[in-house]
């Protein structure tokens, strides 16, 4: 899948973009119509524990799903915000068989 990833007030390094691509990667086999993405990453308020925060766009035909989620490093948060769009396409797919 195309993924367009942005870090926002800082430079990402090459592991965490492979991580977040590989990740992002594997929703092909939930939904098989993925048409691209983006990646947001941005550290809020640094004086926090949770400051890591992901934001994933997902563009399918007719449809956007959009998931985010803070946590303590971008790899977690990932792992959630992948998760979360994982079963908005689980739900979108069931929709598609039903009608």
């Amino acid at each position: 899948m195309k993924l367009d990833i942005q870090s926002i007030h800082f430079d990402a390094d090459q592991k965490l973009l492979d991580y977040l691509q590989k990740k992002c990667d594997k929703l092909d086999h939930f939904f098989n119509h993925i048409i691209d993405g983006q990646a947001y990453l941005k550290v809020t308020k640094p004086a926090t524990n949770d400051n890591k925060e992901v934001e994933i766009k997902i563009h399918v035909p007719g449809e956007t799903f959009i998931a985010k989620t803070q946590a303590s490093t971008f790899e977690a948060a990932t792992d959630l915000t992948v998760d979360k769009i994982k079963v908005q396409l689980k739900s979108f797919k069931e929709k598609l068989r039903t009608h």
